[in-house]
């Protein structure tokens, strides 16, 4: 499919007229049809100066009484934001009012046109130490910016200062004192080499000659252009240039000539050598999203990263981004927090909201340890450990119960996880599937005849356990489960407990077992386990669940969860449609 354009609109501070120009935005978008806006400044007034009318005007926002054409989102800048949208936006998952949505101040988002938008917001501040962990404050510091350089590229780069030496080598001018320049952003910006990187003035709109960036070892035939520009605020006296309109297509190759009219970059790059081009970098909630050291890497088709990547540590929990201390914490796709794990809808997921009839979202879920830990046996404290693979087997058992009550027994499940001695922080991948799929036995058997074919090691029927058992370091573990179909019922005992052996479509023992309780009924099913053993002797892939599920599925397209991704607020939509149905399983909420 062909590429296209999305036209973009992007404006300086709104400083509080938001209801006169949300009504000048609707009638540019009814003559250019936008796909989105950015206000990258201040959108609500300066809290020292706010009147009446102001608080008058939040109210009204907030009740959803003034009407937004088209999806907007608004950066952090000078200002902090009023109390009564903090508290908006924590209740409702980031969203103001229908098509208001906070960027955040340290953020990155993927929008439904596959535009990469990064933020950083606020003004600099030394005294922070390490990253900053508020969401809302105007203020940031050199750790939060590189932070955001692990993002490695992006199409739209948000930031309330100027980089440092942005004028360098320009002929334009600008009539004012320049406006606070910050090394880190400069860093920032010939990191992620964005196409465009707006930020704002006080009172004057400047739009520098594009500049290319010099080729890497990555790209050595490309010199991508960035354009900077940085707009006034709607309203100033001297009616400079405060709304900026292009069109960008996300798809779109770097020029492999220097471009006429452009100059080298200004930027003076002074943080330390970037790591090699092709290590992984992080995306919360992505799948199988880990450091690769033995095996190969989602990203790349080289199967070992370079030996300095090797010796590199692995993230603390404050950098981890499975870490519910991490400050970048993605809080709209968490679903359930139990005592010792955590639930949380997939980014990038597999599924969709149509690929399952009776689910109204994707189905797609982790399961996740709120310990820093890359395997469940490396917990070092054996009750957390023994406490912790239990209550991920409960959060599983609930899911298989939402979906045989949700369902009508028409859909089973697969769970499957990467545990490696050398990896991050373990997880489990949980996705609905056909039942009948499951009872014929083709779910295993897709798992077995795709490990043949790249010559692994041959499945081993059973589980690796908690890890307290003697089992091996690292393995790939697959949990196949459905309920019970009418013909194959089984009678459990009378607590529900009660257990049978039975055997798949494959002609191999399985257990039969109660999962869960639905309207006052055990829900059973068969479950099957099995694992791979993983070693130096052979190149495992860590998408090899996803890639096996999508073939099985007939979702090839998806294959790797980077093409997968959602708007903030479809991520958003499926999270709360999710807890909504999960609600009557959800366990946690019986024990707070």
């Amino acid at each position: 499919m062909a590429s296209q354009s999305s036209k973009i609109f992007v404006t300086g501070s709104i400083n509080g007229q938001f209801q006169t120009v949300f009504e000048k935005i609707a009638a540019l978008h009814a003559k250019n049809n936008f796909s989105f806006g950015i206000i990258a400044g201040d959108l609500f007034a300066d809290p020292l100066s706010t009147t009446t009318e102001d608080e008058e005007f939040v109210t009204a926002l907030i009740d959803g009484k003034i009407e937004i054409a088209l999806p907007l989102y608004f950066a952090i800048g000078a200002f902090p934001l009023p109390d009564r949208i903090v508290e908006k936006l924590e209740s409702n998952g980031g969203e103001v009012c229908t098509n208001l949505y906070f960027l955040g101040k340290r953020t990155t988002i993927k929008t439904s046109e596959g535009i990469i938008i990064t933020a950083l917001g606020g003004s600099l501040d030394p005294n922070i130490i390490g990253v900053s962990k508020d969401k809302y404050p105007p203020f940031y510091n050199e750790d939060d910016a590189k932070a955001l350089q692990e993002v490695r590229s992006t199409e739209l780069l948000i930031t309330s200062q100027w980089p440092f030496g942005i004028r360098s080598g320009s002929k334009v001018e600008l009539a004012l004192p320049n406006p606070v320049e910050q090394s880190c952003i400069a860093d920032l910006c010939s990191t992620l080499k964005p196409k465009y990187h707006f930020s704002t003035t006080p009172a004057s709109f400047y739009e520098r000659e594009p500049f290319f960036h010099a080729p890497t070892e990555a790209a050595p035939d490309a010199y991508p252009v960035t354009r900077f520009i940085s707009l006034a605020p709607f309203g100033n006296p001297h009616k400079a240039k405060w709304i900026y309109a292009f069109n960008l297509d996300p798809q779109a190759a770097p020029p492999v000539t220097i471009p006429t009219g452009t100059t080298a970059s200004p930027l003076s790059f002074n943080s330390k050598k970037r790591a090699a081009a092709d290590s992984v970098p992080f995306s919360r909630f992505a799948q199988d999203d880990t450091h690769s050291h033995s095996y190969s890497s989602p990203h790349t088709d080289r199967y070992r990263p370079s030996k300095r990547n090797r010796r590199a540590p692995p993230p603390a929990p404050s950098e981890c981004y499975f870490c519910l201390s991490s400050p970048t914490l993605a809080t709209h796709l968490i679903t359930s927090i139990g005592s010792d794990v955590y639930l949380t809808t997939s980014k990038g997921p597999l599924s969709t909201a149509e690929t399952f009839p009776s689910l109204p979202f994707p189905g797609h879920m982790l399961i996740i340890p709120l310990t820093h830990s890359p395997t469940i046996a490396s917990i070092s404290d054996p009750e957390s450990q023994r406490s912790t693979y239990q209550e991920m087997r409960r959060y599983q058992g609930a899911l298989n119960s939402m979906l045989a009550d949700r369902a009508a027994g028409v859909l089973g499940s697969v769970t499957w996880e990467v545990s490696r001695s050398k990896g991050v922080h373990t997880h489990w991948q949980y996705l609905p599937v056909s039942a009948e799929l499951v009872r014929k036995g083709l779910v295993d058997a897709a798992f077995k005849v795709s490990a043949e074919n790249q010559q692994f090691p041959v499945f081993r029927i059973g589980d690796p356990g908690d890890g307290l058992e003697s089992a091996p370091d690292d393995f790939f573990r697959v949990v196949v489960w459905a309920p019970e179909s009418e013909s194959e019922s089984k009678a459990l005992d009378e607590t529900g407990t009660g257990k049978e052996n039975g055997r798949n479509g494959a002609g191999e023992d399985v257990e039969m077992k109660g999962v869960g309780d639905v309207d006052g009924k055990v829900v059973t099913g068969k479950e099957t386990k099995m694992y791979l053993v993983l070693d130096d002797s052979f190149r495992f892939d860590l998408q090899f669940g996803r890639k096996v599920m999508a073939k099985l599925l007939g979702l090839e397209s998806r294959m790797q969860w980077q093409d997968c991704g959602q708007s903030h607020e479809d991520e958003v939509g499926d999270a709360e449609e999710f807890k909504k149905v999960f609600k009557a399983f959800d366990f946690s909420l019986e024990e707070e």
